[in-house]
């Protein structure tokens, strides 16, 4: 028997796109994506936050960062049409929240403009409790106009579970940190240097475990490490460039994904506004640049893949789109598939 359109309607996923209000943006839009095709459809949009610039989804709860100068989290009901606020934004106790993520039952947020890291207690049913500890950054770089401080751009779990690790790209470093699941508290394990001046934003691993690859925003190149889970190490090994050798004008990486299987890993660059692939080694300890392609649009803020890997899908800020992607599965080259009006879109997540 062939699917039905219950059962296609079943398999679609859901999609939601983070934008800046202050630019435009409809705040979040909540979408759904075609399994077949790749495409999306807007079912409904909820503008209660500011500047909602980065998403995190957990089942049916859907976290946002207010990336303002008091900066907050925001909680919404992700099973409707649209996004429906679960009561008002809670402060982090930091400025320009960029980025957030969920480990141990608790909501951890990356906090540009303050460069610190806000770690916030959720309940049960995921409801976002004040501030437990926030953990600032120290130091700075040499590109005085963007590293005078620091400035963490992202924080996430490692694929053990076991640490949680933050960019700073004020400080040109990557921290690795405890969490106490019990206390809320963080503590600080160990920082690794990163080149002077190459301004770290964003990491991803290996879908192994054992690598980390840390994409740089002052210096368009990748840092491949080693990651070992057992002593929460990063250990840098070389670095890759994103853009071929001789491109003209200014790049700014943003992104960094990897595909499920470990074979390859695209990173979104601004400025250029392309997609650079990259093909993994086996081990995931080699990345070497085999392509780069057209985002679709201006100024690529983030990339996301759909569950299956099939689809890949570029958040353009400037242009006010997002523009998906086929996949090709022997040689991870990306072919446009169409795209999507959204204002000063800046992320977008599937689940």
């Amino acid at each position: 028997m062939g699917d039905t359109a219950t059962d296609r309607e079943q398999r679609r996923a859901r999609a939601f796109i983070g934008s800046f209000t202050t630019a435009g943006g409809h705040g979040v839009l909540a979408a759904e994506a075609d399994p077949e095709t790749g495409a999306l459809t807007v079912t409904g949009a909820c503008d209660a936050v500011a500047d909602p610039s980065f998403l995190a989804l957990a089942g049916s709860v859907l976290y946002a960062v207010s990336e303002t100068d008091a900066g907050a989290v925001a909680t919404f009901d992700a099973t409707g049409p649209a996004p429906r606020p679960l009561g008002p934004p809670v402060p982090v106790d930091g400025s320009g929240p960029t980025h957030l993520a969920l480990a141990a039952g608790h909501l951890l947020t990356a906090n540009y403009a303050s460069g610190s890291v806000t770690v916030l207690p959720l309940d049960e049913d995921g409801a976002v409790r004040p501030a437990t500890t926030v953990l600032q950054h120290e130091g700075g770089g040499p590109v005085v106009d963007r590293q005078a401080g620091p400035h963490a751009h992202q924080v996430l779990p490692d694929p053990s579970g076991n640490w949680i690790v933050s960019v700073d790209l004020g400080t040109d470093s990557v921290r690795t940190y405890v969490l106490d699941p019990e206390t809320g508290t963080l503590g600080l394990h160990g920082e690794t240097a990163l080149r002077p001046g190459s301004g770290p934003r964003h990491l991803a691993f290996h879908p192994a475990g054992g690598h980390a690859y840390v994409l740089n925003e002052l210096r368009p190149t990748l840092t491949v490490c080693r990651w070992n889970a057992a002593g929460g190490a990063l250990e840098p090994l070389g670095e890759t460039a994103v853009v071929p050798e001789g491109t003209p004008g200014p790049a700014y990486p943003s992104e960094v994904v990897v595909a499920p299987d470990g074979r390859f890993l695209w990173a979104a660059v601004r400025g250029t506004d392309a997609i650079a692939v990259l093909a993994l080694d086996g081990e995931g300890a080699v990345a070497e640049l085999v392509a780069t392609v057209p985002c679709g649009g201006s100024w690529p803020r983030d990339l996301s893949l759909d569950p299956s890997g099939r689809w890949l899908y570029a958040a353009n800020e400037r242009s006010g789109d997002v523009t998906w992607f086929a996949l090709d599965p022997a040689t991870g080259i990306p072919s446009p598939a169409g795209s999507l009006a959204a204002p000063a879109a800046s992320c977008i997540v599937l689940g």
